[in-house]
């Protein structure tokens, strides 16, 4: 993890540098992650969330071993150094196992944690904010911090039995859940200062009586909230402003900065706001399958028009058929009906529909779709009308009229506005 401990030594420094991690399981948004990475001669931190990837499979069917091996195999095609793609766990703790005895629910939780750092998963954020089955309704930073220090326990002799670099460390959490709120938003309260202190103290204290004081400098990130947030139609915007006493809490720590969660969708110049106000890890999911998903509909009207409905793979209506069918991953997050949760489904912010790529009938239909565009590549008038971005980078001669680099071209769109604001390089 010397890649980020050097970023982050520089921050402390006074630089306003940061780096940013891509929240995805998707291929093409892996692949667009280290293709920038490429580019930049830097490194790509790619993040597995515990819900898409744990011991059980996840919703992607994964267990870390297997994500690990999926993103370097795609970076072996890609020609990215191995030593430039760094791996990351999000919200790692009992958060796939709340309705489990907190005992039960820790002991998968350490199952986690181990499989994780086996697997070469080295920035690991330690969640243990949520309740257990048997737990009081909300548990105290002293309950919180113990529990993340059993897992940094773990990790630590993970990574002593698999060597390579030492893992580092984010705690805290982000209200609300990840991945997008499910109410409509107005406005969101920024962490207060006292309370992003109690948590580090409390993170403090339990590390010392665990005996892991020397792992101290290794936590890199505290999770709060900036008062950044989405809901399906409307983002919360950063207000630096709101901020300022905050960031004072971690002016005064050597090692920590804070970690942004659902910065999707905030604007250049918020973003580069954050990194000033020492959110110096940004963290980017459902934009990225949404820029995908924008990119995808489109490339599916180009081929309905310009090859028919005949030879169409049917992409759009395969993908809504699949939500219809299995409506576990959104029925609890739209809670309209008729045309709005039609429109929910497709357009939402909080891209449920991330959740239905990996469903066969769904990637099959991708693949169709790319394969008809490949052989048929779009006129430039029907990238104009549905694609005008990559049209202009078509006609600039920086963008080949590929529709699978199409698609890479504006879910990079989305990570350049990220290094950009990691950079201070905005354009």
């Amino acid at each position: 993890m010397k890649a980020i401990l050097d970023v982050m030594a520089e921050h402390k420094a006074g630089r306003a540098v940061g780096i940013y991690s891509a929240c995805s399981a998707h291929p093409l948004v892996i692949e667009a992650a280290l293709a920038q990475a490429r580019c930049e001669s830097g490194s790509a931190l790619i993040e597995a969330t515990s819900n898409q990837v744990n011991q059980d499979g996840g919703y992607t069917g994964m267990r870390p071993a297997d994500f690990s091996r999926f993103v370097h195999e795609i970076a072996a095609r890609l020609d990215v150094p191995r030593e430039q793609v760094l791996l990351g766990g999000d919200h790692l703790g009992p958060n796939c196992w709340q309705h489990l005895p907190a005992d039960t629910a820790l002991a998968k939780s350490e199952q986690l944690i181990a499989d994780y750092v086996a697997a070469g998963f080295r920035k690991i954020h330690l969640d243990c904010s949520m309740p257990c089955a048997d737990d009081p309704t909300s548990l105290t930073d002293a309950v919180v911090a113990a529990r993340a220090a059993r897992l940094c326990a773990v990790a630590e002799r993970a990574w002593q039995r698999a060597g390579g670099e030492p893992p580092v460390y984010v705690v805290g959490t982000e209200v609300p859940v990840p991945g997008g709120a499910q109410e409509a938003l107005t406005e969101l309260a920024v962490t207060q200062p006292a309370a992003a202190t109690a948590t580090i103290d409390a993170h403090c204290e339990a590390y010392w009586a665990s005996g892991l004081q020397h792992v101290w400098p290794r936590v890199i990130g505290l999770v709060v909230q900036p008062g950044v947030e989405f809901d399906h139609h409307k983002v919360i915007d950063f207000e630096a402003s709101r901020a300022v006493d905050l960031a004072r809490v971690v002016e005064a720590q050597p090692y920590l900065v804070f970690e942004a969660h659902s910065t999707d969708y905030q604007t250049p110049a918020n973003l580069r706001a954050l990194v000033q106000k020492h959110f110096a890890i940004l963290k980017v999911g459902p934009g990225l399958t949404f820029a995908m998903r924008e990119a995808l509909w489109a490339l599916d009207a180009i081929e309905l028009e310009s090859l028919g409905a005949a030879r169409s793979s049917r992409l759009r209506e395969t993908l809504q058929d699949a939500m219809t069918a299995t409506p576990g991953s959104w029925s609890k997050y739209y809670l309209s009906s008729g045309r709005q949760l039609a429109l929910d489904q497709e357009y939402s912010l909080s891209d449920r529909i991330r959740y239905y790529w990996p469903v066969p009938a769904v990637d099959a239909a991708l693949e169709r779709l790319l394969a008809n565009l490949e052989a048929n590549p779009p006129p430039l008038t029907l990238l104009s009308q549905y694609l005008p971005l990559q049209y202009e980078a078509v006609r600039a001669g920086r963008l080949r009229p590929s529709a699978r680099e199409l698609v890479l071209h504006a879910i990079r769109h989305v990570l350049q506005q990220y290094a950009a604001a990691c950079t201070g390089k905005l354009t």
